[in-house]
């Protein structure tokens, strides 16, 4: 340590709790003893994990050697008086849940990674955080290493913010990037995600939007000053995608994305997640992989982009072990000096409505499966005009030899969504439509 690098202004290290020792807390662990130095220097003292506990006590102990007390009960380590930090990264929104409220009901500040927790419970969390003057920090719960809360909370104050659109799920990210790379089934890339280690043996999770719609919960609560309504978010996954219209959506000058999207709007919130069409052109249309990307639209500072791992050991824990350095400097600020929970005052949330997912107005792409005769497209734009839909663009498919069948794909203007839902009931109900027909909504993320 250089001379500098050693003063603490007297201070003793802050004593920390680690609940939970798998991925992300055996890289927090790592990430806090790789970087002390510096850590210390920033936080003005230092910051010790003196009590780690993990119902898989030989790996907790493989992890922290003797420099930690190691306990099969998570309730020994919110219980200790001599803990001032609890640091929950065991998952879930059941013990979890107790275990922070008894932490905060002791005292003790509370760090999480937990995005089903906070989007499930944090009005009830953060009330109590707020009766005992304790701070509840959770930059590791959306996004993994990208700094996209204290940006939200911080960073973008001056701002009203306009809408958020994200890649917040890293394994629905990698299966649309190598189906559209290597033109493969969903079912064939979704085997590879979990082979590699990026879907779980039940992926229902990534796939069918629920992460991000936590993750999206948590950022429209910040950015609008209203409380977590994740019961209120709309959710579609990406397990009905085909390669047709991931190709047809690539010709046309589109990328498909499944994206969290809210948004404000003068008839209340827009709170959804489901797969995209963005174009090309933006930024977060070329983002792959397993990456995460959020753009943040604000009426002072324009469109802002935030890029980076959305998971893993180390970029989840670069955010848990910031959080750790943000309340080891307000350990002892009076609470009304801290930056509140949810960016506004308390007192301040407003319950704004949030809007019902036909009420909510943008442009969507259409396939349909025709018999190729005249008169069929006039019949279908006919239903479509008579439901206020305008067109944008459309093209018809050659029949392959020997078929009479043709695919359309229609894009569409703005409009409403129970029109868009009204016109492809009657659509379908044409005897000239084989099937169901293809919705997906379009986002040229370029609008206010």
């Amino acid at each position: 340590m250089t001379e500098n690098s050693g003063r603490t202004n007297g201070l003793q290290p802050i004593s920390v709790g680690l609940l939970g020792t798998g991925t992300v807390g055996g890289g927090t662990w790592k990430v806090l003893a790789r970087n002390q130095e510096e850590i210390q220097r920033r936080a003005g003292r230092g910051i010790r994990i003196a009590k780690v506990a993990d119902q898989d006590l030989a790996r907790a102990r493989k992890l922290v050697g003797d420099q930690a007390t190691v306990a099969a009960d998570a309730w020994e380590v919110v219980n200790d008086p001599a803990i001032d930090i609890v640091i929950e990264l065991i998952g879930g929104t059941g013990v979890a849940r107790e275990l922070v409220l008894k932490a905060i009901a002791n005292g003790k500040h509370v760090v999480t990674a937990n995005k089903a927790l906070l989007a499930t419970h944090g009005n009830e969390i953060f009330a109590a955080a707020q009766g005992k003057g304790v701070m509840v920090a959770f930059e590791g719960a959306v996004a993994g290493g990208i700094p996209i809360i204290k940006a939200l909370r911080e960073g973008l104050t001056a701002n009203r913010i306009e809408w958020i659109a994200g890649i917040i799920n890293g394994t629905s990210n990698f299966i649309l990037s190598e189906m559209r790379d290597k033109g493969l089934a969903f079912d064939t890339v979704l085997k590879e995600a979990q082979r590699l280690g990026y879907a779980e043996a039940d992926p229902t999770f990534d796939i069918e939007g629920v992460d991000a719609a936590h993750k999206l919960t948590i950022m429209s609560a910040i950015a609008f000053g209203i409380p977590m309504q994740l019961d209120k978010a709309y959710t579609e996954g990406i397990s009905a995608l085909t390669q047709a219209d991931i190709r047809y959506a690539e010709q046309l000058g589109y990328r498909i994305k499944l994206l969290g999207i809210t948004r404000r709007t003068a008839e209340g919130i827009e709170l959804r997640v489901h797969p995209t069409l963005i174009p090309v052109r933006r930024l977060i249309a070329n983002v792959e992989g397993i990456m995460n990307a959020i753009l943040v639209k604000g009426d002072a500072v324009g469109a802002t982009l935030y890029y980076g791992a959305g998971a893993g050991a180390e970029p989840t824990a670069s955010a848990v072990v910031a959080d750790l350095v943000d309340v080891t400097r307000m350990h002892t600020a009076d609470p009304e000096h801290r930056v509140p929970h949810l960016a506004f005052q308390p007192d301040q949330l407003s319950d704004v409505a949030i809007l019902p997912m036909e009420e909510v107005v943008t442009s969507y792409y259409l396939r349909m499966g025709v018999v190729d005769r005249p008169g069929v497209l006039a019949d279908i734009t006919r239903i479509l005009a008579d439901r206020e839909v305008s067109i944008d663009a459309m093209v018809q498919k050659e029949p392959s030899e020997g078929e009479e069948q043709v695919d359309i794909i229609m894009l569409t203007h703005e409009t409403r969504e129970k029109q868009i839902n009204a016109a492809i009931v009657a659509i379908e109900a044409l005897p000239v439509v084989s099937g169901k027909v293809t919705r997906i909504r379009l986002e040229e993320l370029g609008r206010n």
